[in-house]
């Protein structure tokens, strides 16, 4: 990232804060945790790729590592119409608009069109405790997509059980701990039909 795309950033970032989609805290540092996400995200696979910001809020980390990562298309989900709307006008400002689409759309609903099974990479940061994330991510995957999530400082094993991911077709892969907790996951078969369950549900009733 160049030192003019970072100040273009922060500056689109800053207009997110001021609608209420970023919250307290440096912007760079913000930026920062979002590069993070590098590493875990792996290379994009030429033509077959797509990768997913489940929940992208105020482009935290979607228009990160949209920026940044410029042979892998970007899909930014959100329920919200505000937040959509700003995040397709952050995306032209960026000039990054042949690489990343919008949707305004819940995830489980998501889960279940054409965009199931389509994604190699869905990363999340905030979208929802462990279990939603879980079950609104392992839809969107193909086998062998990876879920990356960010967790809170000393976030324990036992927030993500082995039984109830592979119930999603999910696997732990790897994680790190500096400079940001990461735990990233492998889809390792199809993500059930079953799942994700109806609008609500898995907030509700999360499997775990």
């Amino acid at each position: 990232m160049t030192e003019g795309e970072r100040r273009q950033l922060v500056d689109v970032l800053e207009q997110a804060r001021e609608w209420g989609f970023v919250g307290p805290g440096d912007l760079d540092a913000h930026v920062e945790h979002s590069l993070a996400f590098l590493p875990l995200c792996g290379p994009a696979q030429a033509g077959t790729d797509l990768a997913v910001d489940l929940g992208s809020g105020g482009g935290l980390p979607g228009l990160v590592l949209a920026l940044v990562q410029v042979d892998r298309p970007w899909l930014l989900l959100d329920a919200n119409r505000r937040r959509t709307d700003f995040l397709i006008t952050a995306v032209r400002q960026l000039g990054i608009g042949d690489r990343t689409k919008v949707i305004c759309q819940r995830a489980e609903v998501a889960g279940r069109g054409p965009l199931r099974n389509s994604a190699t990479l869905v990363v999340a940061r905030g979208f929802a405790a462990p279990g939603p994330t879980a079950e609104c991510a392992a839809p969107l995957l193909g086998v062998d997509g990876m879920l990356v999530v960010a967790e809170p400082p000393g976030g324990a094993p036992t927030r993500w059980p082995a039984t109830q991911l592979a119930d999603l077709g999910l696997d732990f892969d790897s994680m790190t701990t500096e400079p940001v907790a990461l735990r990233r996951f492998r889809q390792v078969r199809p993500c059930p039909d079953r799942y994700p369950r109806r609008v609500g549900i898995p907030g509700k009733r999360p499997l775990f």
